[in-house]
């Protein structure tokens, strides 16, 4: 494994806290319609959180290289071993990838599906994207290998359709409620297709779109890059595919991206090349209510919190519901 890291499960549980601690914190937001406020809370949560983590980790994904975020950017070093070594030794490398609050409009009005997440992975494991559009596809495991990126729509719902055992009018498709996708979702309804809209959080729906049961059976257009890394850490622990290529619409984006280290900015990526870690880590925590986990919940004794975890190696995939107890006498805890 590059850089010698060993992503154990110990470490996959150092980085659930830290995507609980950052759901926690900007959950105290929530409906209070100021979504800067809210990821304010999260990434300051976050970043204290990774701090005390046993890595010498560097953000390769994060609040942005565009917008020059304070906290969380790209290049910043994080963990106990940003500072040094420490006596009993170098601790291992560690690339990361944040979106400390996906959906911070969400957050802030109350609505489904906002979340804290991070992925994780040895040296060079994943892709510096840079901050750009990219064009994507998701779907689960049964039709990775039945659909293209440069396909029409309505062949690869009739693909997905096939490997699912169903007809097209059967399937969800996720796409962004945006003007730029108003072709996509006029050619995805022709098909018969269903749609979900909406405003934010297509990684969400990309890790839904590969769990059965979630009723989303694939996820299509244009949203950020830096997301559609994160989505690919998720593909490989849950064996789905996303297939990806950046919007290049002016000299500048190119000349952006080859400086991060893209030399064929119009490449078609899928799962392992935007992800290529052999040891991925994802977790992410529900800070609303949404088809995979439920939101944060406060009550007088604690507050409980539903997250995925999950490993490519070993594979490995965990729901877990936490209950964070109050220190204080006669705490009663709910199930």
């Amino acid at each position: 494994m590059a850089g010698g890291v060993s992503m154990n499960s110990d470490l996959s549980l150092d980085f659930l806290r830290v995507v609980e601690q950052a759901a926690i914190a900007c959950a105290h937001t929530m409906g209070q319609g100021d979504a800067d406020k809210a990821d304010h809370a999260a990434v300051e949560a976050m970043r204290e959180s990774l701090d005390t983590v046993m890595i010498d980790g560097t953000i390769v994904i994060g609040e942005g290289e565009r917008d020059e975020a304070p906290m969380l950017y790209i290049g910043e070093k994080v963990g106990l071993g940003a500072k040094g070594k420490l006596p009993w030794g170098a601790l291992p490398a560690v690339d990361i990838a944040v979106d400390p609050l996906e959906g911070t409009n969400l957050c802030a009005t109350g609505a489904p599906n906002a979340i804290t997440v991070l992925a994780a992975s040895s040296k060079r494991g994943l892709l510096h994207a840079p901050d750009l559009y990219m064009e994507k596809l998701v779907v689960g495991p049964s039709s990775k290998d039945a659909v293209s990126l440069d396909a029409p729509p309505a062949e690869n719902l009739e693909a997905i359709a096939k490997s699912l055992g169903r007809d097209v009018e059967d399937l969800v498709v996720v796409v962004l409620d945006r003007p730029r996708h108003e072709k996509l979702i006029a050619q995805i309804r022709a098909t018969g297709a269903r749609i979900r809209l909406i405003g934010d959080g297509d990684l969400s729906a990309g890790i839904a779109a590969a769990v059965v049961g979630t009723g989303v059976h694939a996820v299509m257009g244009i949203g950020g890059a830096p997301e559609g890394v994160l989505t690919a850490a998720a593909m490989r622990c849950l064996n789905g595919e996303i297939f990806a290529r950046l919007v290049i619409n002016k000299p500048e984006d190119e000349e952006r991206s080859r400086k991060m280290g893209i030399a064929d900015p119009r490449r078609i990526y899928r799962a392992k090349d935007l992800a290529s870690g052999d040891g991925i880590i994802f977790a992410a925590t529900g800070v609303t209510d949404g088809s995979l986990m439920r939101g944060v919940r406060f009550f007088g004794d604690g507050t409980r919190t539903s997250s995925i975890v999950m490993q490519s190696d070993p594979a490995r995939i965990r729901f877990i519901d936490t209950i964070h107890v109050e220190q204080k006498k006669m705490v009663r805890i709910r199930f």
